[in-house]
């Protein structure tokens, strides 16, 4: 690939990304919001900034001087996403991914598809991906992740602070975390710009069945439903992703997971 790229946030699924990058060949740089993880980061032979994008600092051309973008970070603050994007017109950047959530999806969608019409002011990362998206200084590509899991992140451990879950039957939209660095690195390889993908395994068991059997592969305790009517039936679609990424899922079955 031989690249330059930058990795906006460097959380449980991006401090994960630039050791693939660098195995490739790529010059990477990573942010960060912690002067501790700051020091941890700098053990990889990538370049690493004091970043938030909240307070933009003079050193952000530094970090966007690469061809790639990916930003991966929790903030659903307009105006900073809009100051950033200023910074970006200004930059090499040529493309970008950008990590969304199907939690853009109302529970009550049914099949969640990229193509479901939805209300920009419903959600404000809708209205984040929309001042990408419609951008023509750069190309991005928006990608919803359905809930993460993986190392540190073992979905036996959800509920066992004892609090009670709601809708036992509603299904479940999960994907684990080596499947989120694969599809990233799938959007490269195959030169996926300018679209949107759902991210989210094929199997969606009921969360009373994914999540007691999780709880007791641990030697947990079953937690503990709500018997309430159902009131989320959401179900997120992957096949634009599988058919137009020609990819294959590491675990397109939830159940098959090897903890």
């Amino acid at each position: 690939m031989d690249k330059s790229i930058s990795i906006l946030g460097s959380g449980w699924l991006g401090s994960r990304l630039p050791a693939l990058f660098v195995r490739q060949g790529n010059k990477v740089n990573i942010s960060t919001r912690s002067a501790e993880k700051l020091r941890q980061l700098k053990a990889v032979n990538v370049s690493v900034y004091l970043l938030d994008i909240e307070r933009l600092a003079d050193n952000i051309q530094d970090f966007l001087n690469a061809q790639l973008l990916i930003i991966n970070i929790t903030s659903k603050n307009l105006i900073a996403f809009k100051n950033l994007i200023k910074e970006i017109e200004k930059s090499p950047i040529e493309k970008i991914i950008f990590v969304s959530s199907t939690s853009v999806y109302p529970s009550d969608n049914g099949l969640c598809q990229e193509s479901d019409r939805l209300d920009y002011l419903s959600h404000p990362l809708l209205q984040i991906e929309k001042i990408f998206s419609d951008n023509k200084h750069f190309q991005t590509t928006i990608l919803r992740f359905a809930g993460l899991i993986g190392p540190k992140r073992h979905p036996g451990r959800f509920f066992s602070s004892g609090k009670k879950m709601r809708d036992p039957q509603a299904r479940v939209n999960l994907i684990h975390l080596d499947d989120c660095i694969n599809i990233i690195n799938r959007i490269v390889e195959k030169q996926g710009w300018g679209q949107l993908f759902n991210a989210c395994a094929d199997s969606h068991p009921s969360k009373q069945a994914y999540y007691t059997k999780s709880a007791l592969s641990l030697g947990n305790n079953a937690p503990e439903f709500l018997n309430t009517e159902i009131a989320s039936n959401k179900v997120v679609c992957n096949n634009k992703l599988k058919e137009r990424l020609d990819y294959q899922f590491i675990y397109p079955d939830l159940d098959q997971i090897p903890w």
